[in-house]
């Protein structure tokens, strides 16, 4: 077959209640209060064990963040520690829920966890990125005590080759549910929509944990975005004894609104299930109707309608923060990739917390869902410095044989029902040559990357990758057939020799552009994509000059934590957006090929008017010495540019130049306010400006939500330093304090500095670039002010008001 395309019309369901993805019972949010202790306790799963003098923590929680870093830990992930944490918890289940089945789910616990349940072993999950439950009803104290007690090993600290944190670093819910229930993740689709209209075919798995066999009722009702009902279908069904039934159903939606980029319409589906004409158990589900099609000569279609993925990958940290970054983090993150142009996400190379996906869904962002970094071998896990010294060999490939399928399983079944999920991939560079894999090819052709070149006999066979990726495939349509699965191929010329590229449905290059245009000719039936490449200008030309090719994930959208280079280095900062959510000049390079509204971006920097070198990293500063000559780029979309200083022309108006994506002039410095202003069709269509300021005078602070509802709600606190005129003094490095009165809490300052011997969890910090942001969480009612302040500038402050 010369074609390979999917046609792909799916509607896809997910939990209404965001963050929370089990899918049955009713829920109660766990996280407050739990006692943890760093390090192991003998016999810290027994019942009445003290730990009154544990400290107390709330959840989510990253112990390693919290440490401080060495350079005698690993490169890979920050210089911070692992180790062993035990956390224990009060649990009050009350006498009236006796005959009611109790469950403990836990969102992401990094890793080798163990969980007890007075003093009982539930069961481990060595994974640290998957979420699992647990039935505690067997040993269930209704109406007395119960303590939930967690162990989690995370010694081998260097498994990684980022930043992972470690301990409870996700939501935890208990979930109490009738003995006949709604499966975990047990409501689900398959759909086809055709001639205006999607007949949606809804699955539910009901679970019977009764020792007699029962019948039930179950009610599908799907509500338009509006809320108003569209449709209702209801079935009997009889369940055996201690089993579980599948009831399928079908639902009738004429004219449907498609979730789109912009328009991610979400329509909900009410799932009830009746005993006896009693309800006992409902769930609510969001649901995105939209098609896929994937063509290896036209590259992607959502909707029918061709386009370029612009994506970036996203590791899961949160910088000062680690692994425990709550929603609204995640909010201002994925719309600030938005505002730069971006319309899809790699979460990078592990299931993250299900309000990114929510989130995914809401705002109208594709999603590349991965699973793996490594399978049945280890890679290499730097431990002095990126690419540097001798590397470690700790990872997560110790419990592949026997956890990977169910850890995959788990992925797709806890994160199908999310319309912004596009694909599935199964690994990321599994088969980087020589780490582990080797092959004969490689005496013959160098893959495009840096690389340990050479065949060597010592190491597995890269064909042993085909078999695998198989394996993996196969598991995955076991559970959605809706979506293509992938993997980031590290090298295609050695992938090319194996069954691996040929087991994908579409194919994930990385760093490769070079082999496009040649592998699209050898193998014409291959959708071939950039999983991950460069920021540079080539880098998008390849795709945007090229059908074929669908679409590109640069690493990184933001920086992030881990891989980190020599000491003191903290991580790894390629992202379009810092630590601290700045917009790299970088980012707005990106804008200004991605974006689609006319967009103009000016940065400078010193140069002898002879180079021929054109940053994409130019700052947006306006301060030098008098006389020197300034380079001044503009990154645009607009047809011409042209530069002013201070309302007169220094810089004639100049075309876009396609080869290098920049516009430029050289330029004595002289104060006062520099302009750009965009053109197309002779028309001013976008401007920008950057202004000299004078030394740092006062601190000026603004925050995103002067009111904050719900406990452990978080609000970001902005900080600047301006001049006495108020411009932003974009060099300044003054060191800040943030004090925060009231039933609040400061989580962190972040600056984005990439200097691991800060520390970013106390309430002082320096400012890079002039600016700070920090997070603040509510934790009751009532008011708080904070005050921010540095020596011999003006203080400032600013309230927030807390409800519940």
């Amino acid at each position: 077959m010369k074609k390979k395309s999917f046609a792909l019309y799916i509607i896809l369901f997910l939990m209404a209640a965001s963050t929370f993805g089990q899918g049955f019972g009713s829920k109660e949010l766990i996280n407050a209060s739990w006692k943890f202790n760093l390090g192991d306790i003998r016999f810290g799963e027994v019942e009445y064990l003290d730990h009154s003098k544990w400290r107390s923590v709330d959840l989510p929680h990253d112990w390693s963040v919290e440490q401080t870093a060495s350079p005698k830990y690993a490169s890979c992930t920050g210089y911070l520690p692992g180790g062993i944490g035990w956390y224990r918890k009060d649990l009050n289940i009350a006498a009236d829920k006796k005959g009611s089945k109790v469950y403990i789910y836990f969102e992401g616990v990094y890793n080798n966890s163990e969980v007890y349940i007075n003093g009982k072993w539930l069961g481990k999950r060595p994974n640290g990125y998957i979420s699992f439950m647990y039935d505690l009803t067997p040993y269930v104290n209704f109406g007395g005590r119960n303590v939930v007690a967690v162990k989690v090993n995370h010694t081998e600290d260097a498994d990684s080759r980022w930043y992972t944190g470690s301990g409870i670093y996700r939501d935890v819910y208990l979930v109490y549910a009738n003995p006949v229930h709604i499966n975990q993740w047990g409501v689900h689709y398959k759909a086809d929509v055709q001639n205006g209209k999607a007949t949606v075919t809804v699955n539910t798995n009901i679970n019977n944990t009764e020792a007699q066999n029962c019948s039930v009722k179950v009610v599908q009702e799907l509500f338009a975005p509006d809320g108003k009902k569209l449709e209702i279908a209801n079935t009997t069904s009889d369940v055996s004894a201690n089993g579980n039934k599948d009831v399928e159903q079908q639902l009738v939606v004429a004219n449907p609104a498609l979730w789109s980029l912009k328009s991610p319409n979400l329509y909900t589906l009410k799932t009830t299930i009746y005993k006896d004409d009693k309800i006992i158990d409902a769930t609510q589900t969001r649901v995105g109707i939209r098609s896929l099609t994937y063509d290896p000569n036209k590259g992607f279609a959502l909707n029918g309608e061709w386009m370029k993925v612009k994506g970036v990958c996203l590791h899961h940290d949160g910088g000062c923060l680690g692994a425990a970054v709550p929603r609204e983090v995640w909010e201002r993150r994925l719309k600030q990739l938005k505002e730069i142009g971006c319309n899809a996400i790699r979460l990078s190379h592990n299931p993250q917390a299900t309000c990114v996906y929510d989130l995914c869904d809401e705002l109208g962002l594709l999603v590349m869902d991965e699973a793996f970094d490594e399978w049945e071998y280890p890679k290499k896990k730097w431990l002095t410095g990126w690419n540097e010294g001798t590397p470690g060999y700790q990872g997560s490939y110790k419990f592949f044989y026997e956890w990977g399928k169910r850890d995959l399983a788990d992925m797709i079944q806890r994160d199908r029902n999310h319309p912004s999920i596009i694909m599935w991939s199964i690994g990321n560079e599994v088969d980087y040559p020589n780490d582990p894999y080797s092959h004969p090819i490689l005496n013959k052709e160098s893959i495009g990357q840096p690389q340990e070149h050479g065949y060597r006999t010592d190491l597995p066979r890269a064909e042993r990758i085909g078999d695998i990726a198989k394996e993996l495939v196969t598991e995955v349509k076991k559970y959605d057939t809706s979506r293509p699965t992938t993997g980031a191929m590290a090298g295609a010329v050695m992938s090319n020799e194996t069954t691996y590229p040929g087991t994908l449905d579409i194919v994930g290059y990385n760093y490769t552009e070079y082999r496009y245009k040649q592998d699209h000719a050898t193998y014409p039936d291959r959708v071939i994509f950039g999983s991950e490449t460069r920021h540079d200008f080539e880098a998008w030309k390849s795709v945007r000059d090229n059908e074929f090719i669908f679409g590109q994930f640069i690493w990184t959208g933001f920086d992030y934590l881990g891989e980190s280079n020599a000491w003191p280095s903290r991580g790894f900062n390629s992202g379009m957006i810092d630590m601290s959510g700045n917009i790299k000049p970088r980012g707005y390079f990106r804008k200004s090929l991605w974006y689609t509204s006319p967009t103009v971006y000016i940065g400078t920097y010193k140069t002898d008017g002879k180079s021929n070198y054109l940053s994409t990293d130019a700052p947006a500063v306006w301060n030098y010495e008098k006389g020197e000559t300034i380079r001044v780029v503009a990154y645009t979309n607009c047809k011409e540019v042209e530069l002013k200083l201070n309302g007169k022309t220094v810089g004639a108006r100049k075309a876009f130049d396609d080869k290098t994506g920049i516009v430029y002039w050289d330029i004595p410095y002289q104060p006062g306010t520099l302009e750009a202003v965009g053109y197309n069709n002779a028309k001013a269509s976008a401007t920008t400006k950057i202004q000299s300021s004078g030394t740092p005078y006062a601190i000026k602070v603004s925050i995103d939500k002067t009111t904050l509802k719900g406990e452990y709600a978080l609000a970001h606190l902005f900080i600047q330093v301006v001049d006495k005129q108020g411009l932003p003094v974009v060099l300044a490095d003054n060191e800040v304090t943030c004090q925060v009165e009231g039933p609040a809490r400061l989580l962190g300052l972040e600056s984005g500095s990439n200097d691991v011997n800060d520390n970013y969890r106390d309430n002082k910090q320096r400012c890079l670039n002039g600016k700070l942001l920090g997070y603040i969480q509510a934790l009751s009612e009532g008011k708080v002010k904070i005050k921010v302040s540095s020596p011999l500038l003006q203080s400032a402050e600013v309230e927030i008001a807390l409800v519940k």
